[in-house]
């Protein structure tokens, strides 16, 4: 790892409650590691507690995060924290691009160009020049992201309701729920091109079924985010918008026309266009799920940030 020279820096572990030797694995790294490597233990499951946990239990200014499955750049650490180091910095957060380790070849189904089908196996690229996320109304990944840690203190920190620790249901909107809330603070994130790494793509995740589900849970978790925050990325004001049982009426529009277009994939043979409105048709599902069971229904209100947990090792 390239950083620079008067840069001090370590490397926290956290442990999820595995059931492996994930703290014996640290423990006898540390000695001959090239910095401090810690570990912490976070005994609830789901991402959102153990960034938390990491929060808790971190000290530097800034917090860089990936998942355990990827795989740095030589440089994404200088990358990452150089914007949130600067002296004059409006930089809160950064986020770069997620490619590709695929245990096997994608399906023929699946895009070779950037879609919104890329986000159920956590892969992203925005291409090679920086900008504001919140300019373009983007996201950016939580497989790769950093943060200052005085943004937390103003923002707090990630709800885990949001995580994949919720049955077989996946989850995982925890990100896009920080951020929505970091808007109202006037939060700025920067998408850095070097900031670059690869994600493990297992070959369970390349099916239909893996996708159904990723896109219903998101239509879940995006009608939780909605009734938490009406104001979604896109400046769109859902407390003004007409609803029909909880979803906002322009959805139904859209779930009718990737219908219709996903019958004339059926019809066309066109793989690749019958995938993305299936997976537009399951996250539609998922999100009336969501507001069948009332998320969406409650009155719009200020939410109590999530608060960090205590630190502990």
């Amino acid at each position: 790892m390239v950083v620079a020279a008067c840069w001090e820096w370590d490397v926290l572990v956290v442990d999820n409650h595995s059931t492996d030797d994930t703290r014996r694995v640290v423990d006898e790294a540390a000695s001959a590691f090239a910095v401090p490597l810690r570990y912490a233990h976070e005994s609830t499951p789901g991402k959102s507690s153990a960034f938390n946990r990491g929060l808790a239990s971190g000290t530097g200014r800034v917090v860089a995060s990936i998942d355990d499955d990827v795989l740095v750049s030589e440089e994404w650490l200088t990358a990452a924290c150089s914007p949130l180091l600067a002296v004059d910095t409006t930089v809160d957060y950064t986020g770069g691009p997620v490619a590709p380790l695929w245990e096997a070849p994608p399906p023929a189904w699946f895009p070779d160009a950037p879609s919104d089908l890329w986000g159920a196996v956590a892969i992203m690229d925005y291409g090679a020049d920086a900008f504001v996320f919140e300019e373009r109304q983007r996201v950016p990944l939580g497989a790769n992201v950093a943060f200052r840690r005085e943004f937390f203190e103003r923002v707090g920190g990630f709800l885990p309701s949001l995580g994949r620790s919720q049955g077989r249901t996946l989850l995982g909107q925890e990100l896009p729920e920080l951020l929505r809330r970091a808007r109202s603070t006037g939060s700025r994130g920067l998408y850095v091109p070097a900031m670059r790494v690869r994600h493990y793509v297992p070959a369970g995740r390349l099916t239909r079924a893996y996708f159904r589900r990723w896109w219903f849970g998101k239509g879940v978790c995006r009608a939780r985010v909605d009734a938490l925050h009406p104001i979604t990325e896109l400046g769109l004001d859902l407390r003004h918008v007409p609803h029909v049982f909880g979803v906002p009426r322009f959805m139904y529009r859209d779930a009718l026309r990737s219908a219709l277009r996903w019958l004339s994939a059926c019809v066309s043979g066109d793989a690749r266009e019958r995938a993305l409105h299936e997976m537009r048709l399951a996250y539609f599902a998922g999100y009336v799920s969501g507001a069948e069971r009332g998320v969406a229904r409650r009155p719009w209100r200020r939410q109590p940030a999530p608060s960090l947990p205590v630190a502990s090792s």
